[in-house]
């Protein structure tokens, strides 16, 4: 399976509430929209090139390897602000105050902390990127019917990563002066899903602000900006 740059067990849903359903709080500044940080990227090519589906490649076969990758990239960002993620700083899995929470295969719900979050996500695309009766890398070996349903939901979950990434964590990655490739990483994902329309819209509508800016093409005088 050529790479360019998780069985269904899981069920996913939101609440824009807290438990105790009272309302969230007034939403906090996003540092990560500021001009400053928004403008730093480590390429200066237009990414919709590098998703569209070339002439000789399967569809199933591209979203296989694209997807793969991003599981592998989205999981080493957040290796990196993975110890400021504990259960203490993060008791939710939050993002732009949407709290996510993880459904079990009886259909249980938990409010975890996102730590526990992302290592459910990770351990369950780890699962379904590695079965060859998914996501076949032998030659002849065909793709499940339900291939492009479990790529949309590992695509959800992983959004889910790098939204909480910028809203909770955004202050270490750029302490780390790791910006410019969460950046680059997030603008690549979003378009590639938009591309193949991966995830529903009002999905990763809570990010529109962000995807607005760094999803569009720099000026040419910002062509060659990188991290600094």
């Amino acid at each position: 399976m050529g790479v360019l740059v998780c069985c269904d067990c899981f069920f996913y849903r939101k609440s824009k509430t807290k438990p105790n359903g009272k309302k969230p709080p007034a939403e906090e500044k996003k540092h990560y929209l500021e001009p400053e940080y928004t403008k730093v990227r480590v390429v200066d090519f237009d990414l919709k090139e590098l998703v569209v589906l070339p002439r000789e490649i399967d569809l199933n076969e591209w979203l296989a390897s694209n997807t793969t990758t991003f599981f592998n990239l989205i999981n080493l960002q957040y290796s990196t602000i993975s110890e400021f993620c504990t259960g203490d700083t993060c008791q939710s899995m939050t993002a732009c105050n949407t709290i996510y929470y993880w459904y079990d295969e009886r259909g249980k719900k938990t409010k975890c902390t996102a730590p526990q979050y992302v290592d459910f996500v990770m351990s369950m695309v780890q699962k379904l990127v590695t079965d060859e009766e998914i996501f076949p890398t032998k030659y002849g070996k065909e793709f499940p019917n339900s291939f492009e349903s479990l790529v949309k939901k590992i695509c959800r979950y992983l959004f889910h990563v790098l939204a909480h990434i910028y809203w909770a964590h955004f202050k270490e990655t750029v302490a780390l002066e790791l910006q410019g490739h969460l950046n680059t990483l997030y603008a690549h994902f979003i378009v590639f899903v938009r591309e193949f329309n991966l995830v529903d819209p009002k999905e990763t509508s809570i990010m529109d602000d962000l995807s607005d800016v760094v999803c569009a093409p720099l000026p040419a005088a910002q062509n060659h900006v990188t991290e600094r």
